[in-house]
């Protein structure tokens, strides 16, 4: 387990940047933490590193996101699941089948239930500073580009 302290909603977005050089088709990338905590700062960093012109818009009303080249560099799926109430209804958005040549960024992956247990799992939390103070869970397909 790594914990990196995120001063800001910069160092947060530069976190995503960073660890987008290490993504890959088939990734997953369970984003928790409460409402306003910065996964989709994290998220937005990601993309704008990957080559995404603008802001990417969050996807909790459209639940999944999807970005393809040109407009980045790798097929990603930015996926909201707060409005999901039953695992099963995971099934119709297609994305274990994405995964094929697509890397996920999963918002709320807790109402998947261990749907994804090979994600690198980010949780952030508030720090006493101000900013957030991000756990990494490495799993074992990480662990060789890990630390970001």
């Amino acid at each position: 387990m790594t914990v990196v302290a995120l001063a800001d909603p910069a160092a947060t977005e530069a976190f995503g940047a960073r660890l987008a050089d290490r993504l890959a088709p088939g990734d997953v990338i369970a984003l928790r933490g409460d409402l306003g905590m910065g996964k989709t700062s994290l998220a937005r960093g990601l993309l704008a590193a990957l080559g995404l012109a603008g802001e990417a818009p969050s996807p909790s009303f459209a639940i999944v996101q999807p970005y393809a080249p040109p407009d980045v560099r790798l097929p990603v799926l930015h996926v909201d699941l707060y409005r999901i109430d039953d695992p099963a209804e995971i099934d119709e958005l297609g994305l274990d089948d994405a995964l094929y040549d697509s890397a996920l960024l999963i918002e709320w992956p807790e109402r998947a239930g261990d749907r994804w247990p090979d994600a690198l799992v980010l949780t952030l939390a508030p720090a006493s500073d101000g900013g957030r103070i991000l756990t990494a869970d490495v799993p074992a397909a990480w662990r060789r580009r890990w630390p970001i």
